[in-house]
């Protein structure tokens, strides 16, 4: 910030003073205490010095409190250097960290500057104050200055955006963003008012004075609007909330157009996410909208009556009634916002309509609903707010409730009215509430667009400023945050984007090592999870396609979707949120309430139909572009499954924000980026008080910590060579040698030294780059090594001073002993009379005195000697100086006179570019208009793309809606699916049943009784599934239908890009011709380049020669007199010098004597010498007033002696003219002398053809012929005394040439005087030096001197003589030209003479002599005219033969300069190939080390794997003892290993081998890379140098040529200057001498001319006489035909009439025949037949009438022409009539004129000679008109290369668009082909759901058929069981009697029974068992 003045008081709050941070107390203080920054509650982190560590923990103690407390090492962060506070740029802080951060910010703001850069940011902190720090003075500061040059400001940043547009062109964006109250508005005002004062257009006339705005800046009236747009946009989107008092509820994005030169030339602002929901409520001390409240504070009450306003406290939507802000007058804003209104072009009609709609959106909410008791309905007990809604929005009451209260809905094709309960009458109120102010802000803000967009001016570039909100985390956040977050996340990938790409560019530019890292990329899941498909915004708009869906199914939905993405959380079950995302400022808890409702903004469309056909046409204007659902979309909402209803716009609010976003990032990415983070830094709204945590949230949300964290990935601590170098060679003693040194190699010796770590920087090319937290290492040691070095110093300067002490105290005795002996003997000899003596006696001696005085003397001579020659050498030097004075003098003399010449051209070359500019300037305008014609063709080829697009988006709806129907097929599918894993369970339940059923019959019957019923739900189940099935087939069906309609339409689509194909081949072609005509154009032009530039190069070549000749003479001409002059001065000087030596001389002597005589006179000497030195300055004065004198005189003479040159040479040119002028003359004489010839011959002719007519006038012709005769011999008296004046020309040419010879000889003399001169000089210098034979050399040059004045007086006498030649010379000349004039009147004389002749000769003459000589006249009149049209023909050929040739130079000299650019090119390829070279090697060297490194790693492993086995070894040796049955195993095993050692041993060493190898191999390639670079180095620098040579004498040559061109440019004006004087002199004396012969000329002419009238008026006469006998004839034969047809028209009527009658007849005929056909019914065939031909008769009939009508009609179409050409021939009959009449008016007219002319002819006489004049003027002006079409050709082959550039571009242009448009054709088919597959998996699923319900079918019969087996079986287990009990019984009772017979031990033979039951019972028992 060197051009900043740190003391001015205006940047007291921009400027903090550095040298109070670099006190060395602090430093030391930081250093000692090892100050570190640990976390604290409420003030974030405090500072703490470090005691002692224990473990992970360290015990610091507090600065402030001095507690000691434990801390992890993890939550400690390290504290900066004091010389780093309040650090400008927190990237340059050495430690970046959080608590860093913070407390720089912290400190800077408590120092009130409140701006803080931190890299690509400039982060603002809001001051809840007015600073001075944006006053114009302030802006000027800022200005055109660099970054670095001034503090950090809001200002710094726009002038960088301003300025880099301006020089690079390309787009800026400013982006603003941060909390509400954080100071976004307030920063983007300032930014526009800065752009609106660095860019401010001028005014552009008296009546647009330029208006100021608030701080006193003047500005235009498109500034002014700019500046006016902010107060609308306030007071129409501000509100008071919580946190801030004006706080923006929407985001903008102003653009701000400038043009080429930097004005601004228009403006736009679009505006995002206006927050709509705060006029219907708001929240507690929070008010709506400021113009509420402006409106009813600041209005009158009759104005309040008009619309119907009342107090704030009655309207329901204000619900904290009418809330003051303190600060802000409401009054004043009204009117304010009313003036910026006006401003920007608002009319007062528009003002009421926007008053009348705030007015209705507020009473909207004062409409009282009440439900009726019995039913649902809404009723409206009072409708009187309602009739004032009605009549404010222009609509009526009855439409407005029942709208509201039973609002028509469409149910298939009928609309049905349906009752609105209470609460949705109210939503649907509020709904249109928000809506109407919503449409209200986009009207004002379109309106404010169209307002800065009306400059004609185009935008070459714009800046855009982008004032949104920030990031956002609240303890729930809804769909408003999500969008804010989105944005956020989008622009934070952008900041990071450009950030590291800026930071990885000057990596690249030092050559630094780095990958390549896009951070943008960290930000990509969080994004994709919010945009892409399937994502979060996308999820919403599926589910508000979905009737049924809620935001609980939304959330499910979301949570099925999206649990295992990386970025979402699930929430937990006591968390009130639904969702979390993970974003870059921490994770955010969403609560999905309303998120449908809020996406759907639902409208009631009936109320909006009423709307838009509304009364007002502003309200009809703020509603035509809505678009319901209901309205536009009915035909897409009716399917199979029934009809979705939806209201609200088509569009979502996440789709609608998806686009704008959209937009805006294109924008973005396509502009440079300048990024603005606002700060609040307290809620309390409180100047000068921080809240920490809440700071550090915004830090992190804004993305300034983001951005510090991608800085601490790379090297954020960057310092250049030479300071690192000063400030640390401090800890590296004698490591840098002395001498120079190289301050790359410098600190990469002070790295080897420090011995840090190589990953902790980097060394580039011009500064050395540290990770963060290196500098402060180095300062903490630099600290320690200073604090050494002093101390040692301290210690050194203490001894110093104690032995300085000791040696005074030591000198100090002896003195003391010195003085002490002195005293005793003075003491001891003080009383010895001796001694008195002779301190009596000693002073009276004067001998003592005489050598003193004697000393004395001789001191002051040798002081007066060396004074002397002080003075000699003084003498000396001062003639030295004087003459480098003279030589600088000349010297600057001759650089002021090449100063002025090159100022003369300079202005010339001004005056060209002016005309230059002017040329171009109209060049631009007629381009301009062609653009604006060509912009009109883009619009309407714009349009048709916009059609072609709309019915792409209308395709691609109903794809949409196919999708739609698609995914309720889905989720069909899926509920098919769920109830099929039912029947499963189902299934796997009968099972179970199954298993019970052997051991509870009883359970398993009523299962059975149950699986019955479910299998007969089941069926009915399949039945409804076959129905589903069939509707499937149906639907599809259906969209195969659609496909074939889509596939249908893509043909047209198709067929419309084929024909759009075959247009732009046509164009192609078109642009082809265009290009070969103005390939033919340029050719054209070049042929008539290369003309003129030949003809320029003849004039050229003479002009040069002429140049040469003159030049030589001047030359010739100005040495002479220089020497002159040169001589006399000298002569002069010499006297002088002469005269002051002998006068030196003199006094020396006299001097010498004095002294000699006398040394004892010292005072008079002195006074003496103070005369003499006095009488020396004198003589250097008067030397001084001579020569400057004498140059005055040298100057004179050298001006009066060019003046006498030019005048001579003028007098030369003239000669040389006038001597052209005579042959020129003497040429046209010749010529008229011929013509005189030819003239007697004609004259004889008409003599002869007078005789034959009339005898009587020979005699009289013969006179005339004598008198022709005298006439001829005066000619020839004239002519010979022309040639005596040509003789005496050719003598005073002889005359000349005798001058040149003379003064030829005069050079030559001067030369042999020059050389004289220079032995006289060389005289005069051997003279000074040698001082003995001045007197001898003086009389010589004395002798030498008078015979050079004699040489002088002989050359003046030639001189003289010369002069007297010119004198006579020009004499001699004014005599030829008074004999001229003499002749002249002679000739004058004569020619009166001729027109006495002539007169006589004409009154004899016939009129029709008269006639034929009037002819001859105008023939001869009309070649000299073509003679001299031939003549300025031939001079535009030779102009443009000059103008070839001089292009033809120019070509040559640009060849010569593209040869130069070529060998520049040359030698730039051959640096970059060398360049190349060294990076080849360099890569080499690379792959050599790499390939180093792994051969060392092969061999570090091989070395581990011989460890490894020589261990495994060792085990074997080691566990031989235990294992000896093994030991023949163990031998061979060890054997192999020491084979393997061996092998790996000798591998070893060969790598080692190959290791040394690749090492020679590196060292010789370094040193050959060392050995080329310098090699490379030297022969670049050589090639440089000789380029730089080559460019400088290319550039000294160009200034030559240039200068050559120049003159030649010079001597050409001047040439042009003397043609153009020479022709004017001879056209003067053309005047005089042939104006008679013209004279006569004419009058034979105009005899000629009127005789040749004469015959034409006859000839036409003849013509007339004869065309109007034709036309008579023609007349005639008409009437005869006009008579025929007339008769033909009789006999057709007649024809025609009959034909009507036999109509009538066979009408009458067919109607008897069908009457008696009709009544003879019963005849049978014979009547039939009868009919039949009757039928046949009748049609034949009918055909003939039918033709006779054809006949007719065709007849009076006839008769109708013939009419027709009767009336036209009548006509032109009358016509001709007419004519003939006025043919013989003419001719009479004509005799009247012939004789009127015959009078006249005197007069054209006279008039003749002013025709001449006039004609002779003509000529030049065509001569110039002629030039000027040349240069108009020129500047039109301009303007055609201009226009087929442009023309080219716009064919790229729309090469592109096409490219452009065929890709979206490719992607639509794409989509296309996505559809189809889409159908063919929905196909392939519902089979797979068809073979699905087969298998359960086949699963059922299967089940079926197991339930029948199972019955069966049971029924035979039933059996079974029944068989065995009735055989239970049949035993039981069998059994007493058996047992009977056991007791009594009886056998009864052949009782069988007893032993069947034995058998049975054993059975049994087996079965129990």
């Amino acid at each position: 910030m060197a051009d900043v003045d740190r003391s001015d008081p205006d940047l007291k709050f921009l400027v903090v003073d550095r040298n109070a941070f670099s006190d060395p107390a602090t430093q030391a203080e930081w250093s000692q205490k090892r100050l570190v920054w640990v976390p604290h509650e409420t003030a974030g982190f405090v500072a703490a010095s470090m005691k002692r560590a224990q473990g992970e923990e360290v015990e610091v103690e507090l600065v402030e409190t001095s507690k000691k407390v434990l801390v992890s090492r993890d939550d400690m962060q390290k504290m900066n250097p004091p010389k780093y506070d309040k650090q400008e740029d927190m990237a340059d802080l050495t430690c970046l960290n959080e608590a860093s951060v913070l407390h720089n910010i912290k400190e800077r703001y408590y120092s009130g500057l409140i701006y803080t850069y931190s890299g690509l940011f400039c982060v603002v902190v809001n001051p809840y104050k007015r600073l001075p720090i944006y006053t114009e003075k302030i802006i000027e500061i800022y200005k055109g200055k660099k970054r670095h040059e001034v503090p950090p400001h809001v200002f710094a940043i726009t002038d960088i955006a301003y300025r880099s547009m301006l020089q690079d062109r390309e787009d800026q964006s400013i982006l603003c963003t941060g909390e509400s109250g954080a100071g976004k508005t307030e920063n983007t005002k300032k930014v526009i008012q800065y752009l609106a004062y660095v860019a401010a257009s001028k005014p552009k006339s008296s009546s647009h004075l330029p208006a100021t705005n608030e701080g006193g800046l003047s500005f235009g009236e498109l500034e002014q609007q700019l500046l006016k747009a902010n107060p609308i946009l306030e007071a129409f989107g501000n509100a008071k909330t919580v946190k801030n008092d004006n706080s923006s509820r929407f985001g903008k994005f102003v653009r701000i157009n400038f043009d080429a030169s930097g004005y601004i030339a228009g403006a736009n602002i679009e505006t995002y996410l206006l927050e709509k929901a705060r006029i219907i409520r708001q929240a507690p001390d929070e008010r709506t909208f400021h113009i509420f409240y402006q409106l009813l504070l600041g209005s009158t009450q009759e104005f309040k009556s008009n619309i119907l306003l009342e107090d704030a406290k009655n309207y329901t939507f204000m619900t904290q009634g009418g809330l003051r802000v303190p600060g802000i007058d409401d009054i004043e804003e009204f009117t304010a916002t009313q003036n910026a209104m006006k401003v920007m072009g608002i009319s007062d009609d528009d003002m009421t309509s926007i008053w009348r709609v705030i007015s209705a959106s507020l009473l909207f909410g004062n409409m009282e609903f009440k439900q009726e008791r019995n039913t649902d309905q809404a009723t409206l007990p009072d409708n009187t707010v309602a009739q004032k809604v009605a009549h404010l929005l222009g609509i009526q009451v009855t439409d407005l409730t029942k709208a509201f209260l039973k609002p028509r809905i469409k149910v298939g094709r009928d609309y049905v009215t349906k009752a609105q309960t209470k609460e949705q009458v109210e939503f649907a109120i509020e709904a249109i509430g928000k809506a109407t102010y919503e449409r209200l802000f986009k009207w004002i803000v379109t309106r404010i667009n169209r307002s800065l967009d009306r400059t004609k001016r185009q935008g070459a570039s714009f800046i855009g400023i982008l004032d949104i909100a920030g990031f956002e985390i609240f303890e729930l956040n809804s769909f408003e945050q999500l969008c804010i977050n989105y944005t956020n996340e989008k622009l934070q990938q952008l900041f990071n984007h450009t950030m590291f790409i800026l930071e990885q560019e000057e990596y690249q530019r030092e050559g630094i090592e780095w990958k390549f890292i896009d951070f943008g990329l960290d930000l990509q899941p969080t994004i994709d999870l919010i945009e892409k498909p399937m994502g979060i915004m996308a999820l919403v708009d599926e589910e508000c396609w979905f009737p049924k869906a809620t935001d609980k199914s939304f959330v499910e939905k979301l949570v099925t979707s999206h649990a295992v993405h990386p970025k979402f959380v699930k929430s937990d079950f006591k968390s009130t949120a639904d969702f979390s995302i993970l974003h870059y400022a921490g994770q955010v808890n969403y609560s999905a309430a309303q998120w449908l409702m809020k996406n759907m903004d639902p409208l009631n469309e009936n109320i909006v139909q009423y709307l838009q056909a509304s009364q007002d046409p502003f309200v009809c204007h703020i509603w035509k572009d809505a678009e319901i659902v209901g309205m536009a979309q009915q035909a897409m909402t009716d399917t199979q499954f029934g009809r979705v209803t939806r209201k609200g716009m088509f569009r979502t609010v996440s789709q609608l924000y998806k686009e704008q976003l959209s937009k805006l990032m294109v924008t973005l990415r396509n502009t440079n980026p300048n990024f603005v983070r606002c700060i609040i830094p307290n809620h309390e709204k409180k100047a000068g008080k921080i809240n920490a945590p809440l700071v550090l949230d915004q830090l992190r949300c804004n993305g300034v910590l983001e951005g510090i964290r991608i800085c601490r990935q790379g090297f954020p601590n960057r310092i250049p060579f030479q300071e690192f170098r000063q400030r640390y060679e401090l800890l590296t003693p004698n490591v840098i040698p002395k001498g120079f040194m190289d301050g790359k190699k410098a600190c990469e010796k002070m790295i080897e030294a420090l011995e840090l770590d190589p990953g902790l920087f980097r060394i580039g090319q011009s500064k050395i780059f540290f990770r963060a937290g290196v500098l402060a290492h180095l300062e903490e040691e630099r600290d320690l090594r200073i604090t050494d070095l002093v101390v040692k110093f301290q210690a050194y300067c203490r001894g110093l001073l104690a032995r300085r002490n000791y040696q005074k105290r030591v000198q100090q005795l002896n003195a003391i002993r010195i003085l002490q002996r002195n005293c005793a003997a003075y003491l001891k000899l003080r009383n010895w009379q001796w001694w008195r003596l002779y301190t009596k006696v000693k002073p009276l001696l004067q001998v003592t005195k005489n050598d003193e005085k004697v000393m004395q003397k001789e001191n002051e001579l040798k002081e007066i000697t060396e004074k002397l020659h002080h003075h000699e050498a003084e003498v000396q030097n001062l003639d030295k100086q004087y003459q480098q004075a003279l030589e600088e003098k000349n010297i600057l003399a001759e650089q002021l006179q090449a100063e002025t010449e090159l100022c003369a051209e300079a202005e010339e070359m001004r005056a060209r570019l002016a005309a230059r500019k002017q040329e171009m300037e109209e060049i631009i305008h007629d381009m301009e208009a062609r653009i604006e014609e060509e912009e009109e063709k883009v619009l309407k080829s714009g349009e048709e793309r916009k059609k072609l697009q709309q019915h792409i988006q209308d395709l691609e709806e109903q794809l949409e809606e196919e999708e739609a129907a698609r995914q309720k097929l889905q989720i069909e599918k899926v509920q098919a699916e769920a109830k099929m894993k039912q029947f499963e369970e189902q299934l796997v339940a009968s099972d179970d049943f199954k298993e019970k059923f052997g051991k509870d019959k009883k359970n398993l019957e009523e299962k059975l009784s149950d699986v019955s019923a479910t299998l007969a739900e089941e069926e009915e189940k399949a039945k409804h599934l076959l129905k589903l099935k069939a509707k499937h087939e149906s639907t599809i069906g259906e969209l195969e239908d659609k496909l074939r309609k889509d596939n249908q339409q893509k043909q047209e689509v198709e067929r419309a890009k084929r024909k759009c194909e075959t247009e732009l081949g046509d164009m192609k072609e078109q642009v082809l011709e265009r290009k070969q005509q103005v390939e033919e154009i340029q050719l054209q032009l070049g042929k008539r380049e290369e003309e003129v530039a030949q003809a320029l190069m003849k004039v050229d070549e003479e002009a040069a020669a002429k140049a040469n000749a003159q030049k030589a003479l001047r030359e010739l001409e100005s040495q002479l007199g220089e020497v002159v002059e040169d001589l006399d001065a000298e002569k002069e000087a010499r006297n002088k010098a002469e005269k002051q030596k002998r006068d030196l001389n003199e006094e020396l002597e006299a001097l010498k004597n004095e002294l000699l005589d006398s040394l004892d006179v010292t005072a008079a000497q002195q006074e003496l010498r103070t005369a003499r030195e006095k009488e020396l300055a004198n003589i250097k004065k008067s030397l001084e007033d001579e020569t400057s004198n004498h140059e005055q005189m040298t100057t004179d003479m050298r001006h009066k002696h060019s003046h006498e040159i030019s005048q001579i040479n003028n007098q030369l040119d003239q000669l040389k003219k006038t001597k052209t002028q005579a042959e020129k003359g003497k040429s046209q004489l010749e010529a008229e002398l011929a013509d005189l010839a030819n003239e007697l011959k004609a004259t004889s002719g008409n003599k002869q053809e007078a005789e034959r007519k009339r005898k009587q006038l020979e005699n009289h012709a013969g006179e005339l012929n004598a008198k022709l005769t005298e006439s001829e011999s005066r000619c020839t008296e004239a002519q010979e005394r022309l040639g005596k004046i040509l003789n005496e020309m050719e003598s005073m040419g002889s005359q000349l040439q005798e001058a040149e010879t003379r003064a030829s000889q005069a050079s030559k003399s001067t030369d042999g005087l020059e050389a004289q001169l220079s032995e006289v000089a060389a005289n005069l210098e051997e003279e000074t030096r040698q001082k003995l034979a001045v007197n001898s050399k003086l009389r010589a040059l004395e002798n030498e001197k008078e015979h050079l004045l004699e040489q002088v007086e002989e050359e003046e006498g030639k001189a003289k003589t010369l002069e007297k030649n010119l004198t006579t010379a020009s004499q001699q000349l004014a005599d030829a030209r008074r004999k001229a004039e003499e002749e002249s009147e002679q000739v004058a004389k004569l020619e009166e003479y001729k027109k006495k002749q002539m007169k006589d000769f004409e009154e004899m003459q016939h009129r029709m002599e008269e006639v034929q000589s009037s002819n001859e006249k105008l023939d001869k009149s009309k070649k000299k005219m073509s003679a001299e049209l031939d003549d300025a023909n031939i001079e535009l050929d030779s102009h443009r033969s000059k103008v070839l040739e001089l292009e033809k130079k120019q070509r040559n000299f640009d060849k010569i300069l593209a040869e130069e650019k070529m060998n520049g090119e040359r030698i730039s390829t051959e640096r970059d190939n060398a360049e190349r070279d060294a990076r080849e090697k360099e890569t080499k060297l690379l792959n050599l080390n790499r390939g180093l490194e792994e051969l060392q790693a092969q061999l570090d492993e091989s070395e581990r794997s011989r460890r490894q086995l020589q261990a495994e070894l060792d085990d074997l040796v080691n566990t031989q003892g235990t294992a000896d049955k093994n030991v023949h195993e163990l031998e061979k095993a060890k054997r192999q290993l020491e084979q393997e050692l061996v092998e790996q041993k000798t591998q070893l060493e060969e790598l080692e081998d190959e290791l040394q190898q690749t090492e020679d191999q590196k060292m010789r390639l370094e040193v050959n890379m060392q050995a080329l670079k310098t090699q490379f180095e030297r022969d670049l620098a050589a090639k440089e140098e000789a380029g730089e040579e080559k460019r400088r004498g290319m550039a000294k040559q160009i200034r030559d040529l240039e200068a050559e061109l120049d003159e030649e440019r010079k001597q050409k004006q001047a040439a042009v200057n003397a043609k153009k004087k020479l022709e004017t002199d001879y056209k003067d004396l053309e005047s005089t001498m042939d104006m008679n012969n013209k004279l006569k000329e004419d009058a034979l002419k105009q005899l000629k001319k009127l005789q040749q009238a004469m015959k034409e008026i006859q000839r036409d006469a003849e013509e007339a006489h004869a065309s109007k006998n034709e036309v008579l004839q023609q007349s005639k034969d008409l009437e005869k035909k006009i008579k025929a047809l007339e008769s033909d028209l009789v006999q057709m009527q007649e024809d025609l009439s009959a034909a009507e009658r036999a109509r009538r007849t066979a009408e009458s005929e067919r109607d008897e025949l069908a009457e008696e056909l009709s009544s003879s019914g019963s005849k049978g065939a014979l009547a039939i037949d009868e009919k039949r031909r009757l039928d046949a008769r009748i049609a034949a009939l009918e055909g003939e009438l039918e033709e006779e009508q054809t006949q007719s009609e065709m007849l009076m179409e006839r008769a109708r022409k013939a009419q027709i050409s009767i009336e036209q021939l009548t006509t032109e009959l009358a016509g001709e009539r007419g004519n003939a009449q006025k043919m013989e008016n003419s001719k009479m007219m004509l005799e009247r004129q012939n004789k009127e002319l015959k009078v006249k002819l005197e007069e054209v006489e006279n008039s003749n000679r002013a025709k001449a004049k006039a004609a002779i003027a003509a000529l030049e002006s065509k001569v110039s008109n002629l030039e000027e079409q040349l240069s108009a050709e020129a500047q039109e082959r301009m303007l055609a290369a201009k226009g087929n550039r442009k023309l080219e571009k716009k064919i790229k242009e729309l090469l592109m668009q096409l490219e452009d448009e065929r890709r979206h054709a490719d992607q639509y088919k794409e989509q296309n082909e996505k559809t189809n597959g889409r159908m063919k998996a929905m196909r392939r699923q519902l089979d797979e759901a068809e073979e699905e319900i087969s298998r359960e079918k086949a699963h059922r019969r299967k089940a079926q058929r197991e339930l029948d087996d199972f019955v069966e079986s049971n029924e035979s287990m039933n059996r079974e069981i029944n068989n065995l009990k009735n055989k239970l019984r049949r035993g039981m009772s069998g059994l007493p009697s058996s047992r009977l017979l056991k007791g009594r031990g009886s056998v009864v033979p052949g009782d069988d029974s007893i032993a069947d039951t034995e058998s049975v019972d054993g059975g049994g028992e087996e079965s129990e068992k």
